[in-house]
């Protein structure tokens, strides 16, 4: 590899920032996941979790906190809500 200290450094920050960005996608937006078989579907998913990220990337920018947190938290209020609406459910019947 040829070139000066300066030029590498900057090369591998990209490089760098397009690996965080892609293991955010497999990570954050579930892209490994994609329970789709036919290529439509499948472009649908890609897209849809390129969308996700780039929202949760803004957010994370908005809020000054890590995308990975963000995903946590919010993760975290979306289970207290589920289990919340389920105690109601639960007390209507009894």
């Amino acid at each position: 590899m040829s070139g000066d200290y300066n030029a590498i450094t900057t090369t591998y920050k990209k490089r760098w920032a397009v690996e965080v960005f892609h293991k955010s996608l497999k990570s954050n937006a579930s892209l490994a996941k994609s329970p789709t078989r036919t290529v439509r579907t499948q472009s649908n998913h890609v897209f849809m979790t390129i969308c996700a990220a780039f929202k949760l990337e803004c957010l994370s920018i908005k809020t000054q906190k890590n995308p990975f947190a963000l995903c946590r938290k919010l993760l975290i209020n979306a289970s207290r809500a589920a289990y919340d609406q389920l105690q109601l459910l639960l007390a209507a019947t009894a």
